[in-house]
């Protein structure tokens, strides 16, 4: 049982001082990036997950130099309209929906005809969300079933700008059409719900022609042509979607608190960390700087004495999507009953997570309502876990994974958690840091 993770007991008391795995979006992002500008790029603590190797095998397809060594990466970029289009050609993003939508905004104006797969997962996802307003600016698209990978992409000499309402709150789509839009003449306006803001303000640092107002349910973002980008050389910090699941088994642990060092606290990431803080978990961030662009910060978290329910409100969804299951996690043992609602985007994701997040508490004995977009947690602060469980056949999705060894170490139980191997997505190092807690 080679990819089987077993877990017999409960996590002890800890106090302690970690790293997390480096922030998955923008390593995808300053990947991509750095392949658009014009000369070298360098990157230290770049997240070496398959979603980032992956983008690096993309960009090198695309005739693009990478040099990536044991403690940084360098890429060569030849400029926004640097690639080379081989007949014939396959891109492959795996698993990364983050990596197959924006790399679709940046071959909006190469003519030649290209194929877009991925794995099995990413395969079922949704991609005409993408490809709908990508189309508008002149690009010819042809999608499995009328909305999976495999697809073709043509793009057009001239893509035209596009006005669009990005209305799902989807920061993979909105991204993808600013990097159409960099590259066409007249302005795109984008009226976007909210979401994760990192190519926003990596656009800002680089200053590129993009402005953005800041509404109360939206922000207009207007993008015109860039002609240069410049290099960006670039410390990746922590990612907070990786500092979720200790900050919960140090909330769910008896006697234990945690600082996770260096970890980037953007506004648009730390829906998790205000939702938590509803529930009554004590957490503080110290050390505050910004770094080009990004705020990041040490988080300083500590056992939970009582959790509470909440009615958690749904401007908090855009900005905790990646974290919802291990905030499941901490409804699970609050002193009433919680209720998350909206939240059909989770389904978008790897799995459908919100089906496997009430999979989840059945399995651990939770009483739960589901309904397609919510779901209503019945807590009970007195959960201990006295019996075998098994996880399997979740699309190998590795937040299901690492909830599940959380889950196992907050609750007891003796758990079998089938392909260990799916955190080699996001965060390979993750059972490592785990021992570290054990110690």
């Amino acid at each position: 049982m080679p990819n089987i993770f077993e877990v017999k007991k409960k996590v002890r008391k800890f106090n302690k001082k970690i790293n997390v795995s480096a922030d998955k979006s923008l390593s995808i992002r300053w990947v991509l990036f750095a392949s658009l500008a014009n000369g070298k790029s360098k990157s230290y603590n770049l997240l070496k997950s398959e979603d980032v190797l992956a983008s690096i095998n993309i960009i090198r397809k695309l005739g693009i130099k990478v040099i990536f060594k044991k403690n940084y990466c360098t890429i060569f970029g030849k400029g926004i309209d640097g690639y080379k289009i081989k007949k014939n050609l396959i891109l492959d993003a795996k698993n990364s929906g983050t990596l197959g939508r924006l790399i679709l905004g940046s071959l909006v104006n190469y003519k030649e005809k290209i194929k877009l797969i991925g794995d099995k997962s990413l395969s079922k996802r949704d991609f005409k969300r993408v490809t709908d307003p990508l189309s508008k600016f002149g690009v010819y698209f042809k999608l499995h079933k009328g909305k999976n990978l495999p697809l073709h992409i043509k793009g057009t000499r001239n893509p035209m700008p596009i006005t669009y309402f990005e209305n799902k709150g989807s920061a993979q789509c909105k991204s993808s059409i600013i990097l159409a839009g960099l590259r066409t003449q007249g302005t795109t306006l984008i009226k976007a719900k909210k979401s994760r803001n990192h190519t926003e303000l990596m656009c800002k640092y680089l200053k590129l022609p993009i402005n953005i107002s800041i509404k109360k349910n939206y922000d207009l973002i207007k993008v015109r042509k860039a002609k240069i980008i410049k290099p960006l050389n670039y410390k990746i910090p922590s990612d907070i979607s990786s500092a979720t699941f200790f900050i919960v088994l140090t909330a769910l642990s008896k006697n234990s608190s945690l600082t996770i060092k260096n970890v980037n606290i953007n506004s648009s990431r730390i829906g998790v960390i205000k939702i938590l803080k509803k529930m009554g978990i004590k957490i503080l961030f110290k050390n505050k700087k910004e770094y080009k662009g990004e705020m990041i910060a040490d988080i300083f978290v500590c056992s939970a004495k009582k959790i509470k329910p909440i009615n958690c409100p749904t401007n908090l969804n855009s900005g905790a999507i990646d974290e919802f299951l291990a905030i499941f996690l901490v409804a699970s043992k609050a002193s009433g009953v919680s209720f998350f609602r909206n939240l059909s985007e989770l389904n978008q994701k790897e799995s459908p997570r919100l089906v496997w997040g009430s999979k989840l508490l059945n399995q651990m004995g939770i009483k739960n309502i589901m309904t397609k977009d919510s779901i209503k947690i019945f807590g009970n602060p007195e959960l201990e876990i006295n019996k075998k469980i098994t996880i399997k056949n979740y699309l190998k999705d590795h937040r299901v994974f690492m909830v599940s060894v959380i889950s196992a170490l907050s609750f007891g139980g003796h758990w079998k958690i089938h392909d260990k191997d799916s955190i080699n997505t996001s965060f390979p190092s993750f059972l490592d840091t785990i021992k570290v807690l054990q110690k």
